[in-house]
């Protein structure tokens, strides 16, 4: 029960005992899309590590994801593995339905699949653009219009949705992708406010550059380069993501809503000119 202690001019302030202590999950049922790979593997791996049943969701990386649910299980963690082409709203449906037959409820949704494309307005598609919001932004949308009801159920539902440092910052070649990462915060904020008398709480992570296995298909791209882009002094892991994730989605965050939270090393707090230091400081 929560406890109450005198606050201003004598009023009660309200003082939650979190049920998962330290940020532990033991108990919570979740759903990981896009946990095949990247971060949303390592998220879901996260989770279950924290206490929390698993659903991980793969498009086209089957192997990965049962993997993980083997290790899961090895663990005493609940984990199941489920395949869903998310560019199709009824598939998506479908996810949730089996998850939640899986799980036998819902307390954590994780909306981490999505699609990137680097190409200049000019030459980008309408259909590409069309693509990139379906899996996206629609697929989102879809999974928590499904999930809601069995959220709503839970009385400490936490939602946490994946952005990018592109929904927040211009960076060339990336319009159509950008549209989708800033709609994911415009569409969680919005969500916060309107589920947060619900016991649901809506979250974003924007992550920067976190090293995920696609980077090394970029050409000229190495683990060295990736630090020095990076003010902290290194890349960002999937394991960096995921440990906000599992913060997010514990009672540690229970008066957390309707924020993005950047994880990127401190690459969004810099200014991007260019400068050097002996300019300001006669080094």
């Amino acid at each position: 029960m929560p406890s109450r202690r005198p606050g201003p001019a004598g009023r009660p302030v309200r003082r939650v005992r979190s049920s998962a202590a330290g940020g532990t999950l033991s108990g919570r049922r979740a759903l990981v899309t896009g946990a095949g790979v990247g971060i949303g593997l390592a998220t879901a791996r996260a989770l279950g590590e924290a206490g929390a049943s698993v659903v991980l969701h793969y498009n086209s990386h089957g192997e990965e994801a049962r993997a993980a649910v083997a290790e899961l299980r090895t663990a005493g963690r609940g984990a199941d593995a489920i395949q869903a082409d998310l560019s199709s709203a009824r598939a998506v449906e479908g996810l949730v339905d089996r998850a939640l037959e899986a799980l036998g409820g819902l307390d954590i949704l994780v909306n981490n699949a999505g699609v990137t494309v680097s190409q200049m307005v000019e030459r980008t598609p309408v259909e590409t653009f069309d693509w990139l919001y379906a899996l996206n932004v629609r697929a989102m949308f879809v999974t928590i219009q499904r999930a809601l009801p069995a959220l709503r159920a839970s009385g400490h539902a936490a939602v946490v949705n994946m952005s990018s440092t592109h929904g927040v910052a211009g960076f060339p070649g990336h319009a159509a992708y950008a549209a989708t990462k800033g709609a994911i915060i415009a569409l969680s904020r919005e969500l916060a406010v309107e589920l947060a008398d619900r016991s649901v709480r809506v979250n974003v992570i924007a992550p920067g550059i976190i090293e995920v296995p696609r980077y090394f298909d970029i050409p000229g791209y190495n683990r060295e380069l990736g630090d020095k882009m990076v003010p902290i002094g290194r890349v960002g892991l999937p394991e960096d993501v995921a440990a906000a994730v599992v913060f997010l989605a514990s009672d540690a965050a229970s008066f957390i809503t309707g924020q993005t939270l950047l994880v990127d090393g401190g690459a969004s707090a810099q200014m991007a000119l260019r400068w050097e230091r002996r300019d300001i400081s006669g080094e």
